[in-house]
């Protein structure tokens, strides 16, 4: 498992010779979108985000999320805290409170059973952001949970998640809190053999339609939000990465103990039924059998078409 991050905060000041440089914690992760002068970043045991003041909400949520932390022994928690190391204070429950929005999160708790501290830390009320309730409990959540399988398949990724803080936007509570429009979610697999990375943005409002139509380009969240994902990539690595997805490289399916069988209608997308994807049958680089699953009838994916 990997070494985890001591609870610091920090505000970043670049000279004027740096701007744009990346700037990054202590060790560089790939996760970490890059930072400007005066972000307000917050390092917790399990994810990082940058907090927007203006918004009282993070702009940007990122972690590492392995195999073996998509099970563990901690349970949920049943409350909300105020996030003691953002210096500006975060929103709060009275900020939420009769207000008709759920308290979303951003990084969901069920990916911080591993830790009782990590599950702890996701009720931070800087890790909630205003959403529509069968949002948050439908489409975002199965969202969620296919990212945990993607986490279980892939053995590690990379997650960077957030709300759309940009136009009018509507405000709740007594600190003001933006209530987003649409939210965006990010994942990297760059374990290999076959590096991929797709990116999701979806409207703060219910929806029956299948995870696949929410499908973008980084690229295009990139535009949506004014954030640079990826940045410590290599140039012509993050270039590709970001400006191409390829929706039949990803797993599809859920394994889940959740009692989530499913993603969506799929039946309602005819490019990506998945109950009749298969397992690719091409083999890696490595020797080893492709787990990519595709819907071509060769029984190959585009990698080994």
């Amino acid at each position: 498992m990997r070494s985890k991050y001591v609870p610091v905060v920090f505000l970043v000041f670049l000279a004027p010779g740096l701007f744009g440089q990346t700037v990054h914690h202590a060790t560089a992760q790939l996760e970490i979108p890059r930072i400007h002068p005066q972000d307000q970043i917050i390092h917790h045991s399990a994810y990082t985000l940058a907090y927007d003041e203006a918004h009282e909400q993070a702009s940007w949520v990122a972690y590492e999320l392995t195999a073996t932390e998509t099970t563990g022994p901690a349970e949920r928690s049943s409350s909300f805290y105020e996030d003691p190391l953002v210096v500006t204070g975060s929103a709060s429950n009275a900020d939420y409170s009769g207000s008709g929005y759920d308290r979303g999160h951003l990084a969901p708790a069920g990916d911080m059973t591993w830790s009782p501290e990590a599950m702890r830390e996701s009720f931070y009320y800087s890790n909630m952001s205003p959403q529509v309730p069968s949002f948050n409990r439908g489409i975002w959540k199965k969202l969620e949970t296919q990212v945990r399988t993607w986490a279980q398949v892939y053995e590690i990724i990379q997650i960077v998640t957030g709300p759309v803080l940009t136009g009018e936007l509507h405000s709740i509570g007594i600190h003001n809190v933006s209530v987003p429009s649409y939210y965006y979610k990010i994942i990297l697999d760059h374990q290999g053999p076959d590096i991929k990375a797709i990116g999701f943005v979806m409207a703060n409002a219910a929806s029956a339609m299948p995870l696949q139509s929410f499908v973008v380009t980084i690229d295009q969240i990139e535009k949506l939000t004014g954030i640079d994902f990826f940045p410590a990539l290599p140039d012509a690595e993050e270039d590709f990465l970001e400006s191409h997805v390829n929706i039949d490289a990803w797993d599809w399916q859920v394994h889940s103990t959740s009692g989530d069988t499913e993603v969506g209608n799929a039946a309602a997308h005819p490019l990506h039924n998945l109950s009749s994807s298969v397992q690719c049958s091409g083999i890696t680089k490595k020797g080893l059998r492709c787990r990519n699953r595709t819907t071509n009838p060769s029984g190959r994916c585009y990698l080994h078409e």
